[in-house]
């Protein structure tokens, strides 16, 4: 590969970093019988996984429970609101308590809900979470808020909340604003004993932290009272909604009253209150009495732009799971809940933007994180970056082969090749930072999976443990589950059964 040197020409970066990479597609590619490519060999990830295989282990003590929100249901606060991309809690204490760290700060770039905001804070941590989607950040505030409560002041309040007939209270002034996505997702009468509990909750509830907790509930139960359910990228329609383009019979079961949903919700959440701190056990260990003064401090923003504001060697451990290579759209998937926080339509589109790169619509932000670094007069980090990216020979053959695809219309979408690309460019940024903020012997604990496209794996594992190893990042585990991710049925008719590594890596910084 060339690299640059010299001055640099405006824009020169998007013309030449982003450019697809000089490729023999002959020398790697033949058609199989359905017609579609298949690589013949893999040679530089082949040598990729030769370098990594012997820290690539199976860890009994993972399962897919663990790395996903399902454990989380068992926890009281965890349950509230259904934020299915994150971790659970159980993995945050299992693994923080073998990271041989007692304490410290730890970061969260990518906080989700804040999963490990909240299990590190009850273990004694202080905790920083980032967090570019409203969705997280508002019920990150609101489970803050929650600690804040009076509970007496909270029972004396649902006492007060009739048990029906919130349409009594309609006001339009807060009614629901949607988006086009979120037209017709809720039956008239919902819509309407929805705008009524808001408007009393604003004009009947004074306390600002109760006020926030009640708001919510209302939040966290829309997917409940609505015709949609959220089902991979998108929404997924009940026919009974009578969209004109949703041809499918699909029937999601029970669609809750909102007054059933409201109520049963805030007696959820009133139980787990009352039950945490009916329960509460003496403080008399060290880190039960430091976990009642350690603080979660929320930062609303792409990690992109926060990070590189971070102190250098502040941070003691970061546990994290950044937003997989899959083409998943958190924008569309949360439409409900971006809408209900005010956003229109431009501004989910700005969302959709400045969040990571894993969408086939998101473009290049290598300009703008380039003109970061330069008004931080951090142009050589900038060069770092940019050569460790280029370098990782085992990415560029990968790219080569789905360019290669996408030119012989292999690929379900032809931008599939550019949203890798900027994927692991922005990661390459991210990885650089999350070792500058590490303190020495700190920690990254990261939860990700591996992705195919068109029967071509893409080993996110290997080429970000390659980056974090330029960066002074030791790769010291890939944890892998016994049972990995298989291929959808398209896909396995197309290019046969396999699976996909899940895997939790651990990077120690030298």
């Amino acid at each position: 590969m060339v690299e640059y040197s010299g001055s640099r020409p405006e824009n020169a970066v998007q013309l030449d970093l982003f450019k697809p990479m000089p490729f023999q597609a002959e020398a790697i590619l033949a058609p199989t019988s359905r017609g579609t490519l298949q690589s013949k060999f893999q040679f530089e990830r082949s040598k990729l996984l030769e370098k990594f295989h012997k820290r690539i282990t199976p860890n009994p003590e993972l399962d897919r429970t663990l790395v996903s929100f399902q454990a989380n249901r068992r926890i009281p606060f965890y349950g509230w609101f259904k934020y299915k991309e994150g971790f659970s809690a159980s993995l945050v204490n299992l693994l923080v308590q073998k990271s041989g760290k007692n304490h410290g700060l730890l970061l969260d770039p990518f906080a989700g809900a804040g999963t490990a905001l909240f299990a590190a804070k009850a273990l004694g941590w202080n905790a920083i979470g980032i967090e570019v989607l409203p969705v997280g950040h508002f019920a990150m505030s609101a489970r803050m808020a929650a600690e804040k409560v009076d509970l007496d002041t909270l029972k004396r309040i649902l006492d007060r909340i009739p048990k029906g007939g919130w349409a009594n209270y309609f006001d339009e002034n807060y009614a629901f604003q949607h988006i086009p996505i979120t037209r017709g997702a809720f039956p008239t009468a919902t819509e309407r004993a929805m705008a009524g509990f808001r408007a009393f909750c604003c004009r009947s509830v004074r306390d600002y932290s109760l006020r926030q907790l009640l708001d919510f509930a209302c939040f966290s139960i829309l997917e409940a009272v609505s015709y949609t359910r959220k089902d991979g990228q998108y929404l997924r329609w009940d026919y009974r909604a009578g969209k004109e383009r949703v041809l499918s019979r699909f029937n999601k079961g029970t669609i809750l009253g909102f007054d059933t949903a409201i109520r049963d919700k805030l007696e959820d959440i009133f139980r787990d209150i009352a039950s945490t701190r009916r329960n509460a056990p003496p403080l008399l260990h060290e880190t039960q009495k430091s976990s009642y003064h350690s603080a979660i401090d929320l930062r609303l923003g792409s990690c992109l732009e926060v990070l590189p504001q971070m102190k250098a060697g502040s941070v003691d451990l970061v546990f994290t799971s950044p937003p997989y290579c899959n083409r998943y759209d958190y924008t569309r998937t949360y439409a409900l809940e971006l809408a209900y926080l005010g956003m229109d339509a431009t501004a989910v589109k700005e969302l959709r933007q400045n969040m990571l790169s894993c969408t086939v619509e998101n473009r290049a932000k290598v300009s703008q994180i380039e003109s970061q670094y330069s008004r931080s007069h951090r142009q050589d980090e900038f060069a770092q970056i940019e050569r460790t990216f280029r370098r990782q020979s085992a990415l560029h053959e990968v790219l080569g082969i789905l360019e290669d695809m996408a030119a012989h219309d292999q690929l379900n979408n032809g931008n599939i090749p550019k949203m890798v690309r900027n994927y692991f460019f922005e990661m390459c940024v991210v990885i650089y930072e999350l070792s500058r903020v590490l303190r020495r012997s700190g920690q990254v604990i990261m939860v990700n999976d591996n992705v195919r496209y068109a029967g071509e794996e893409v080993p996110v594992d290997l080429i970000l443990s390659d980056f974090a190893e330029q960066f002074n990042l030791r790769v010291k585990h890939i944890w892998t589950l016994a049972r990995g991710k298989g291929n959808s049925s398209q896909q396995m008719g197309e290019h046969g059964r396999s699976e996909l590594r899940k895997c939790v890596y651990v990077w120690e910084k030298g």
